[in-house]
């Protein structure tokens, strides 16, 4: 979780030092969370890179879990043994088919609402989705999501990750003396992984056209941080 105040402040610095002005804070809030949805989104782009990447198998696998564990607190398990109409959210990440009497599961890939249909028109591509099974919207531009294997069309045994959106970021405050000042109570942070902090100042002065460079984002955290413990100390 990133403090949505902490950002803020590293935003109105750097602001600043560029001469650009007061960023208030409705536009802030605004920008938040354009800024957290366009890194939010970043980490499906990433991923399918990294799962595509001929590259050692270790550094590839590091970085997926790397992705896959910022994911995780956006992630919900949900099994369906009932209906044919499976959860499709946000995103859906990955689906698996169990067995009853079977301890092992399998993973459904993905294929187009086409392709599914050239498999289940196969009988050699059915008897193939045993151990193989695969995962469609129910139509060209249907929401829902049917998943089969060997028996065809499933209403049970499946379980999916279901990833939903990260919550609207707040910057909360009270006016005093015609000042808004930082109500911690109205405030809601950013979901995010911690490590994104400076990726979400750097995005957000861009969403307000200040371009900065991320080494010059690095020396103005640096310097915050020494100004924080100084006046904490005092």
């Amino acid at each position: 979780m990133v403090n949505i105040d902490t950002v803020y402040q590293r935003v109105l610095a750097l602001a600043n030092k560029e001469q650009r002005g007061y960023i208030t804070p409705l536009e802030y809030n605004l920008l938040a969370n354009q800024a957290q949805q366009q890194v939010f989104e970043q980490y499906f782009y990433d991923l399918d890179i990294a799962k595509q990447v001929p590259t050692d198998e270790t550094t590839t696998s590091d970085m997926v879990e790397l992705i896959e564990n910022k994911l995780a607190p956006f992630t919900n398990i949900q099994t369906v043994n009932n209906g044919t109409s499976y959860p499709n959210n946000y995103r859906t990440g990955r689906i698996y088919v169990t067995t009853i009497g079977v301890t092992q599961s399998y993973e459904a890939k993905y294929v187009s609402y086409n392709e599914a249909q050239s498999y289940l028109q196969s009988t050699f591509h059915i008897m193939g989705l045993e151990k193989n099974p695969i995962y469609t919207n129910s139509s060209n531009n249907g929401e829902d999501i049917n998943v089969y294997n060997h028996n065809g069309l499933l209403s049970q045994n499946v379980i999916c990750e279901v990833i939903n959106k990260p919550n609207k970021v707040q910057w909360g405050y009270d006016v005093i003396n015609e000042r808004a000042l930082y109500n911690a109570g109205r405030s809601t942070n950013f979901d995010l992984h911690d490590s994104e902090e400076t990726e979400l100042v750097y995005k957000i002065l861009a969403l307000a056209g200040i371009v900065i460079n991320k080494p010059g984002l690095a020396q103005t955290a640096v310097a915050l941080d020494t100004a924080k413990i100084q006046q904490e100390k005092q």
